[in-house]
Protein backbone atom coordinates (compact mmCIF):
# COMPACT_ATOMS: atom_id res chain seq x y z
CA UNK A 1 0.00 0.00 0.00
CA UNK A 2 2.81 2.41 0.77
CA UNK A 3 4.22 1.82 -2.92
CA UNK A 4 0.59 2.86 -4.02
CA UNK A 5 0.65 6.19 -2.12
CA UNK A 6 4.20 6.96 -2.79
CA UNK A 7 3.49 6.44 -6.65
CA UNK A 8 0.01 8.73 -6.44
CA UNK A 9 2.01 11.37 -4.57
CA UNK A 10 4.80 11.64 -7.54
CA UNK A 11 2.35 11.45 -9.94
CA UNK A 12 0.59 14.45 -8.63
CA UNK A 13 3.89 16.00 -7.79
CA UNK A 14 5.17 15.33 -11.96
CA UNK A 15 1.24 16.54 -12.90
CA UNK A 16 1.42 19.67 -11.00
CA UNK A 17 4.88 20.35 -11.77
CA UNK A 18 4.20 20.02 -15.54
CA UNK A 19 0.59 22.27 -15.20
CA UNK A 20 2.39 24.80 -13.60
CA UNK A 21 5.24 24.86 -16.43
CA UNK A 22 3.07 24.70 -19.33
CA UNK A 23 1.19 27.67 -18.03
CA UNK A 24 3.91 30.27 -17.10
CA UNK A 25 5.76 29.46 -20.96
CA UNK A 26 2.02 30.27 -22.40
CA UNK A 27 2.22 33.27 -20.19
CA UNK A 28 5.47 34.26 -21.32
CA UNK A 29 4.78 33.36 -25.34
CA UNK A 30 1.47 35.26 -25.10
CA UNK A 31 2.57 38.32 -23.61
CA UNK A 32 5.78 38.44 -25.56
CA UNK A 33 3.06 38.26 -28.58
CA UNK A 34 1.05 41.31 -27.46
CA UNK A 35 4.10 43.11 -26.67
CA UNK A 36 5.56 43.04 -30.34
CA UNK A 37 1.67 43.63 -31.33
CA UNK A 38 1.90 46.80 -29.13
CA UNK A 39 4.85 48.10 -30.39
CA UNK A 40 3.83 47.45 -34.40
CA UNK A 41 0.60 48.85 -33.72
CA UNK A 42 1.75 52.07 -31.86
CA UNK A 43 4.35 54.50 -33.40
CA UNK A 44 7.46 55.27 -31.62
CA UNK A 45 7.43 58.36 -29.99
CA UNK A 46 10.54 60.54 -29.98
CA UNK A 47 11.50 62.41 -26.48
CA UNK A 48 12.56 64.97 -27.53
CA UNK A 49 9.01 66.44 -29.17
CA UNK A 50 8.19 66.33 -25.37
CA UNK A 51 8.86 70.27 -23.72
CA UNK A 52 10.98 70.16 -20.13
CA UNK A 53 8.45 71.39 -17.63
CA UNK A 54 9.79 74.81 -15.95
CA UNK A 55 9.30 74.95 -12.44
CA UNK A 56 11.28 78.28 -11.55
CA UNK A 57 7.51 80.23 -12.37
CA UNK A 58 5.65 77.49 -10.44
CA UNK A 59 7.25 77.88 -7.03
CA UNK A 60 8.08 80.92 -5.05
CA UNK A 61 11.18 81.67 -4.04
CA UNK A 62 10.05 80.68 -0.41
CA UNK A 63 9.76 77.25 -1.24
CA UNK A 64 12.52 76.80 -3.23
CA UNK A 65 14.64 78.11 -0.64
CA UNK A 66 12.91 75.60 1.87
CA UNK A 67 13.95 72.76 -0.76
CA UNK A 68 17.63 73.43 -1.54
CA UNK A 69 17.89 73.59 2.63
CA UNK A 70 15.95 70.41 2.81
CA UNK A 71 18.20 69.05 0.42
CA UNK A 72 21.65 70.25 1.76
CA UNK A 73 19.98 68.87 5.08
CA UNK A 74 19.40 65.25 3.88
CA UNK A 75 23.01 64.93 2.09
CA UNK A 76 24.96 66.32 4.62
CA UNK A 77 26.35 68.78 2.70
Amino acid sequence: MDSNLLSEAINLTLFGMGFVFVFLALMVVLTSLMSASVLKLQPFLASTSVSPIQTDNLIDEDTKSIIEKAIKLHTGA
